[in-house]
C-alpha cells in the first residue's frame, strides 16, 4: 500500500483553487506540478490531458484523479486540490467535480503508480473523509486527513 504522505506534502495541497473548466484545472495543476519537480508546465498539462483521452478520471461523487506517467521524475508525486466551486468534468456519474487528487508518475513506475491510485482512491470513497476534506478549512488540515486516512487503514 502506498502511504499518502510518502507522495504528498502542505506545499503540494491547494484548498482554494479557481478552475473554471476541465482544461484549466488541469493547466493550474500542472503549474503547481511544475513548480514541486521542476517539469514543465506545458508537458504535464499535456499528459493528462492525453491520459483523459482513454476515458474521464472522474470517479464520481464529485471526485477525480488525474493521473500520468512522464520523463524526469523519480517517484511518485501528488498534488491535491479542492476546487471554489465544482467544475464539469464529464465524471463517470455526470456530476461536477470539486474534490482533485493528481498523481504523476515516472514511466518505469508500474507498479507504484498502480499502488498509488489504489491508495488515493481508498481514501476517497470514505464518505467521511470525503466530508471532512470538503469542510476542511486549511492545508494543514487536508494534509493532516489525508495523512490520517492511512493510519486508519493499516
Amino acid at each position: 500500500m502506498t502511504i499518502l504522505s510518502d507522495i504528498l506534502s502542505i506545499d503540494a495541497i491547494d484548498s482554494h483553487l479557481g478552475a473554471t473548466s476541465k482544461k484549466a484545472l488541469f493547466q493550474q495543476l500542472a503549474g503547481a506540478a511544475a513548480r514541486q519537480t521542476g517539469l514543465d508546465a506545458k508537458a504535464i498539462a499535456a499528459c493528462l490531458l492525453e491520459r483523459e483521452k482513454l476515458g474521464s478520471t472522474g470517479f464520481g461523487g464529485g471526485i477525480a484523479i488525474p493521473h500520468g506517467k512522464i520523463d524526469g521524475l523519480d517517484h511518485v508525486y501528488g498534488f491535491f486540490a479542492r476546487l471554489t466551486g465544482p467544475i464539469d468534468y464529464q465524471a463517470v456519474d455526470a456530476l461536477p467535480v470539486d474534490l482533485v487528487f493528481l498523481i504523476l508518475s515516472p514511466p518505469d513506475a508500474g507498479a507504484d503508480h498502480l499502488k498509488a491510485l489504489a491508495s488515493v482512491s481508498r481514501a476517497l470513497r470514505d464518505k467521511n473523509c470525503v466530508a471532512k476534506l470538503r469542510g476542511a478549512r486549511s492545508n494543514d488540515a487536508i494534509y493532516a486527513l489525508l495523512a490520517g486516512v492511512e493510519s486508519l487503514a493499516a
